[in-house]
């Protein structure tokens, strides 16, 4: 393979990650990555583990005199989102990423780059094939499914594992070590609709360049969300002008915040189209008046095309569809202002189509406080009832608790200030993370989230600094190294 990333040390972590971003792996098509790392211990003579998930677990003994140690585990998830400007002709099921490097930082060309989880994909690999670092028995996870529910990590048989000190590789900033998080679930509203046939003046309305980002670790940033700004459009428009609407869909993955939307109305009357064209034009001035101090890059085209002949929908569910959505919880619904405004409850309209014979409307609410999600969850089910929607939650998880008492954030904490002579930052998320599975499931499980800097998470922005990379690689290496020097178990 013709390695891009040279001058970073160990370069295997960087080869490593590499290869897998060469491998598809968008979420649900993770078997030729799965493959790859069952490869990879057949090679090197590794105890493995591969389920009907894809989920891969590799063993490896402890180094010389910490061989009867207690295991660590280290988890991440091979899957990654995949998102792409609409200009960019690249096929997540079948194309590797497009890398390139610009000032010392990695990126793909037009897509995500996949260091969400790729980054714990590659660590974990440079740790099993580094013949020389110092560590415990350990116990490498890989899961899968994780952008779409933590799936895999469900799926997982955890019977398997004998670890009690687990260490996530899926934070997102270096320096600090993630101790607690959300829990969240999918909610699909979705209805059956029938259409008629109309002719007259197709209105095509588009929205793109918002920023979006990750609709948890983000939701705090207020990022404008293109599903919810054309939902505000359409309603405009249908409240005074005589169109239908035909097309509306946004957004690709529910825990993405979209940054784009499309939308078409049909309009029998060429005046009713005029003035529907009026109307948008007024309303795209004062979204630019509203937003462009926060979304700098935001636009909004509007184009007419007479004389089409369109399957549209009629005005009763084309304005539950519209409301719905117009009126769901978005964005922060809570925060705790003991904890610096820390959110405590969000919500995420992520997903929105219109099909043939059927409406779909994606969120993705999430709550550190468990009886703040169950409210979220009733307050859509009431959405759903109001506007004739059916309700279907999907893929649940559960938050993580803080443990006053952990071990190994001690050693993680140690380790940092040696290091690099300051504290290492303790922070709670409101995204979701693998380790509140984990904790359910091994009651006495300690566990820490840490990783390097990646920004711009879900975006075709995101992008890796490569010198954080690799002080993280050296951070991890140390905290294995104390691990391996002494018993460890958990308070």
């Amino acid at each position: 393979m013709d390695y891009k990333i040279s001058g970073y040390k160990p370069a295997q972590l960087f080869h490593f990650f590499e290869e897998i971003s060469a491998i598809p792996r968008g979420s649900g098509n993770e078997m030729q990555i799965s493959n790859y790392l069952v490869s990879f211990a057949e090679e090197r003579n590794l105890w493995y583990h591969q389920d009907s998930s894809y989920n891969v677990i590799i063993k490896k003994e402890g180094s010389k005199n910490a061989e009867s140690l207690p295991s660590v585990m280290l988890q991440g998830h091979i899957d990654m989102v995949c998102e792409k400007h609409n200009s960019i002709d690249h096929d997540f099921t079948q194309d590797g990423l497009e890398l390139f490097i610009r000032d010392g930082v990695l990126f793909a060309n037009g897509t995500t780059l996949g260091a969400d989880n790729g980054v714990a994909v590659a660590l974990m690999l440079m740790v099993l094939d580094d013949k020389d670092i110092v560590h415990p028995p350990l116990e490498c996870v890989f899961t899968t499914a994780e952008e779409v529910g933590l799936l895999g990590a469900k799926a997982l048989d955890k019977s398997l594992l004998t670890a009690r000190t687990m260490i996530n590789l899926d934070s997102e900033e270096e320096g600090i070590a993630t101790v607690s998080c959300a829990g969240g679930v999918r909610i699909e509203l979705t209805k059956e609709v029938k259409r008629q046939s109309v002719s007259g003046t197709l209105l095509h309305i588009s929205i793109k360049g918002l920023l979006g980002g990750h609709s948890g670790s983000d939701i705090h940033k207020e990022r404008h969300n293109a599903n919810l700004l054309m939902a505000r459009m359409c309603c405009r428009l249908m409240e005074e002008t005589n169109g239908q609407l035909v097309r509306f869909i946004g957004g690709n993955k529910d825990n993405a915040i979209p940054r784009e939307c499309e939308a078409a109305l049909v309009y029998t009357n060429a005046e009713e189209a005029h003035k529907a064209e009026e109307t948008a034009r007024q309303l795209i001035c004062q979204f630019q008046e509203e937003i462009l101090s926060d979304e700098p890059d935001f636009s909004s085209t509007l184009t007419a095309e007479k004389n089409c002949l369109v399957s549209a929908l009629d005005n009763k569910d084309s304005r539950s569809f519209l409301l719905a959505m117009y009126l769901a919880p978005n964005g922060v619904q809570k925060r705790n202002l003991k904890m610096n405004g820390f959110v405590v409850a969000s919500s995420n309209l992520g997903v929105v189509k219109t099909q043939d014979d059927k409406l779909t409307i994606v969120f993705s609410p999430r709550s550190s406080v468990p009886s703040l999600l169950e409210e979220l969850k009733a307050h859509f089910e009431i959405l759903a009832e109001t506007f004739g929607f059916n309700t279907e939650f999907i893929g649940e998880y559960p938050g993580w608790n803080y443990n006053e008492n952990s071990a190994i954030r001690k050693v993680f904490q140690e380790s940092y200030k040696e290091l690099f002579k300051k504290p290492l930052k303790i922070e709670a998320i409101h995204a979701g993370l693998e380790c509140g599975l984990f904790c359910n499931a091994i009651p006495d499980l300690d566990a820490i989230a840490v990783g390097p800097t990646i920004l711009d998470c879900h975006t075709p922005q995101e992008h890796l600094p490569l010198d954080s990379f690799e002080r993280f690689y050296q951070f991890l290496k140390d905290v294995l190294r104390r691990l391996a020097a002494k018993s460890h178990s958990p308070n």
